[in-house]
């Protein structure tokens, strides 16, 4: 029963990151070993699961009917191993976690190492994508808790308060504006100013249209670091998250803005019930307060 379910979860992890490689180096197996196991389902079963070409891999018509039930069977054994490692305790135990960068860069760090002190058996796998990715990873029950601003929302997961942080104006030092205590939205416009948008998180975007107002946009950019180099050549200023901007190398100022807008960030998860032991008391570490 083991090794087939060892099977399963390298077909449903070869699926997931396209290709026997990724799938292999995600399991902690041989590309080699991850194909071959896929290869028994297929002669076992008599069915082609996978499409293989130079561009990786992808379902069959077959093995999109047969990859919900054995994703079924591997979280089925998942919870089984959950059970397990409560009733022996927190003697071992694994809690996933996906986050943001800023989060997983500033904020899980210190957490972590609280929780350690406690519990140093426990062992953590820390997934960082965007905020689509991340949820999707908490409802399918890739991750046990997922770190999200409170504007991304699901029906199919209960979140609890966690941190709120708040945007910040970030300016190249010497900049006029960085003497105020604090900038508008609507002076910042009038600014040459680069942009972070990020694939379903527009909420920079959304801050300007809230106060009614067009940024004189130079650059676009995802990367949060990127900005901060670039806010320092002074090509522009920007808006950032606080979190992001702990503990910075740049030489840049930040000022809060007027009105101030604030960053509320969720910790999510499927259901209290479901949650391990060990991910569960995890909760307990967070530190549910304002960072300002």
């Amino acid at each position: 029963m083991e090794s087939s379910i060892q099977k399963y979860q390298a077909l449903v992890e070869t699926v997931r990151q396209g290709s026997f490689t990724a799938a292999a180096e995600r399991l902690g197996y041989s590309q080699s070993g991850v194909s071959r196991m896929v290869g028994d389902l297929e002669r076992g079963w008599g069915v082609t699961l996978l499409e293989r070409g130079r561009g990786g891999v992808r379902l069959t018509s077959d093995g999109e009917q047969l990859l919900p039930a054995v994703q079924s069977v591997c979280e089925a054994e998942r919870r089984l191993q959950m059970r397990v490692g409560d009733l022996r305790g927190l003697a071992a135990g694994i809690i996933r976690i996906g986050a943001f960068s800023s989060v997983a860069t500033h904020w899980l760090p210190p957490v972590i190492k609280r929780f350690q002190a406690d519990y140093p058996a426990i062992e953590y796998e820390l997934l960082v994508g965007a905020f689509g990715e991340i949820r999707a990873w908490c409802e399918e029950g890739r991750v046990d808790l997922a770190f999200l601003p409170d504007y991304v929302r699901s029906d199919l997961l209960q979140t609890t308060p966690a941190q709120s942080g708040e945007y910040l104006a970030v300016l190249p030092e010497g900049h006029p504006l960085a003497k105020n205590k604090a900038v508008s939205v609507a002076r910042l416009a009038r600014e040459p100013f680069i942009l972070l948008e990020k694939t379903s998180d527009r909420s920079v975007s959304e801050i300007f249209e809230r106060a009614g107002v067009e940024p004189q946009v130079r650059f676009k950019t995802y990367d949060d670091y990127a900005i901060m180099s670039m806010v320092e050549s002074g090509l522009g200023v920007a808006i950032l998250p606080s979190l992001i901007l702990t503990r910075n190398p740049y030489r840049i100022a930040t000022v809060p803005l007027r009105p101030r807008v604030m960053l509320p960030v969720n910790v999510c998860y499927r259901s209290k019930e479901e949650l391990p032991l060990a991910a569960e008391r995890f909760l307990d570490y967070l530190d549910f307060r304002s960072d300002r």
